[in-house]
């Protein structure tokens, strides 16, 4: 089976929470807080390994979650940052959103990196908060979670030259003559069932990397059989070679259904440069029929060749041609401009609710992330806290809804008692 779709959950490293220490050596006048900062979380990367041509890896593995930050310590210690998880991915591999459906990137060069998850920041330790007021602060912040996401994955194959035609046209006949891959190949309709790729070299610095295709069938723009699998691998070729079989019954009907299917499909397939090869002239009745079929297919504007794939005859003719194609067309594109990955706008304001238990939730960005960010065990980081949600005027509104003394204040994943002040 070829691996060309996939679909994978990733979450990068939550962000260490910052500490709460003071110092209390000997020799060190003064002391006070020596708190550090908590260590990043680490990012989800892909990056593009020429090393693979399937995305199979992803199917033994579909979740991947990076390294957290490590916590912050005495001694204005920082945590360390969360180790990188880095994903390699074959050339040609697209990466979308799996909930909103966005392209967020075309890897295609070796090398290339993208972030598809970033890493939640460290909270402060307690030595940013000493201040003249408040010399031996107890306040510190936790960590911001990492980015988390389902992506789909979708591979469509780089090669230069894409090989087309009905089932059982000689394509993998060709590959293996030209090529070191080794297809399956038999006499009867569909061997192929997935993509094989081969370099044929006419110098070590002049090499052509070729595609044999599964075969296309008549309604393969609509899903039957292997055909819009087979459509979004030709996407990516520069050059089309179209097989025909020189001894079936009707060599132009497939040619016309096959370019017919392709028009339907779109995606600029017919506008690649198509060099249409008769193929089987070993046998006597394709050979008979090559004048005839070259002449009505040059006449409706095509270049056409002969070959043998079987005994190699015009092989090296119709490389050759395919490599002076190659080096004048340019590398396709796909037609979706690749979004970049930018954290979600904060919410500015805030709502109050009832829930059905009788508790009240409290919903906004900004408020969520204030009291994600405060270890509630501190007096003083409440203190803060309630300083915080008293100026963003989320205790007004409360009071506003009704609160009563003792009645549970859900904020993100915290609950909170309600108290007046004295």
């Amino acid at each position: 089976m070829f691996y060309d779709e996939a679909k994978i959950y990733v979450k990068a490293g939550d962000g260490g929470d910052g500490a709460i220490a003071f110092r209390r050596e000997k020799y060190v006048p003064y002391g006070g807080p020596s708190g550090g900062d908590g260590g990043r979380g680490g990012d989800v990367v892909l990056v593009v390994d020429h090393h693979l041509n399937t995305l199979f890896a992803f199917s033994r593995q579909q979740e991947y979650i990076a390294p957290d930050g490590e916590d912050g310590r005495n001694k204005d210690q920082y945590g360390a940052k969360g180790a990188e998880l880095v994903i390699p991915v074959p050339p040609g591999t697209l990466v979308w959103d799996a909930e909103s459906g966005a392209l967020l990137a075309d890897l295609k060069t070796p090398g290339e990196r993208f972030v598809v998850a970033r890493g939640g920041r460290g909270g402060r330790g307690n030595i940013h908060f000493a201040s003249p007021s408040n010399k031996a602060p107890r306040i510190a912040e936790n960590g911001e979670p990492g980015e988390a996401r389902w992506l789909r994955l979708e591979l469509k194959l780089l090669a230069d030259v894409g090989l087309v035609g009905k089932p059982n046209a000689g394509k993998s006949t060709l590959l293996a003559a030209t090529t070191a891959a080794r297809p399956a190949i038999a006499d009867y309709p569909f061997t192929t069932l997935q993509p094989n790729l081969g370099v044929y070299a006419f110098s070590p610095s002049e090499t052509l990397v070729i595609a044999d295709l599964p075969g296309l069938i008549e309604g393969a723009s609509q899903g039957k059989g292997l055909g819009l699998e087979f459509l979004r691998h030709i996407e990516r070729t520069r050059v089309l070679i179209h097989l025909l079989d020189g001894s079936a019954p009707d060599p132009l009907g497939d040619f016309a259904a096959i370019n017919q299917e392709m028009a339907t499909f779109g995606h600029g397939l017919m506008e690649k440069p198509q060099l249409v090869v008769i193929n089987k002239l070993d046998l006597p009745e394709a050979r008979a029929r090559f004048p005839e079929l070259k002449a009505a297919l040059e006449a409706a504007g095509y270049e056409v060749m002969g070959m043998s794939g079987a005994t190699g005859e015009g092989v090296r003719a119709v490389m050759g041609r395919a490599y002076q194609l190659v080096a004048e067309t340019p590398v396709p594109e796909v037609q979706a401009e690749p979004a970049v990955i930018r954290a979600a706008p904060e919410e500015e304001g805030f709502t109050v609710e009832r829930e059905p238990d009788g508790a009240w939730r409290v919903r906004g960005g900004k408020i969520e992330r204030a009291v994600r960010r405060t270890p509630l065990g501190y007096d003083d980081a409440l203190f803060r806290l309630h300083r915080y949600l008293e100026h963003q005027g989320v205790l007004a509104a409360l009071r506003k809804a009704g609160v009563k003394e003792g009645e549970l204040v859900r904020i993100g994943d915290y609950e909170l008692e309600w108290r007046e002040e004295e």
